[in-house]
């Protein structure tokens, strides 16, 4: 903070010194959100991991299933095309520290029901239809908890930011502000107290004079002799 525009009166101190006790309760703040989304993000990431290799593992064997459903009943593009879209998606957020989080919703059931019928179909089939189902409601909430992570990382970088501001810049100056009043004041004080003994050592040394003239005036004054 520039020292030249802050005149070193007690009031500027009070304030400097209020600003600089609020400064450093919100880098505490700050910390303690920083450090809430951190565990959030963790939390999250190991989550993303577990549901990726879950996801990588059922589209595989969902594959597999297919290739088979194709190899014996051939292109089953028709029986595809008869499956109905899925539009039950729902989006709500949830606030985490400040963090707006989203919280993805797929109105399907766990276990859905076969809209084909059984007549040309067999059970490898299923098992795709089934292993895509599931892999559907998994890609949802990895959606959620991808969102999540970019959103925290964001959240956590802003909060880095602005708590290093803070004590880099922000509370250094505050504080150099403080100390700088503060040490001219002291040097007032001193400077008042020094012109402070400086009269009232004039100020005696008047009135000693003024004794000394005023007791020479009282004495008598001694007429010559005459011889």
């Amino acid at each position: 903070m520039r020292t030249e525009n802050i005149s070193p009166t007690k009031g500027n101190l009070m304030n400097v010194k209020k600003s600089l006790q609020l400064a450093r309760m919100g880098f505490d703040l700050l910390d303690r959100k920083r450090n809430i989304l951190i565990r959030e993000l963790m939390t999250m990431i190991d989550s993303a991991k577990q549901l990726r290799g879950q996801i990588s593992s059922t589209y595989a064997k969902a594959y597999v299933a297919l290739q088979r459903a194709n190899i014996t009943l051939g292109v089953i593009e028709g029986i595809a095309n008869g499956i109905p879209i899925e539009n039950g998606l729902d989006i709500q957020y949830r606030s985490v520290m400040g963090t707006e989080l989203p919280t993805v919703r797929l109105d399907a059931p766990k276990d859905p029901e076969v809209t084909y019928g059984m007549y040309g179909t067999n059970s490898q089939l299923d098992i795709a239809y089934l292993c895509f189902h599931k892999v559907k409601l998994m890609t949802a909430h990895l959606a959620e908890v991808e969102n999540s992570i970019y959103r925290l990382a964001s959240a956590i970088k802003k909060t880095q930011s602005r708590a290093n501001a803070l004590k880099n810049i922000i509370i250094p100056g505050f504080e150099f502000s403080s100390k700088f009043i503060t040490d001219a004041l002291e040097e007032k004080d001193r400077e008042e107290f020094s012109r402070q003994k400086v009269i009232k050592r004039q100020k005696v040394h008047r009135e000693e004079i003024a004794r000394a003239l005023e007791s020479s005036r009282k004495e008598p004054q001694q007429l010559p002799e005459v011889f």
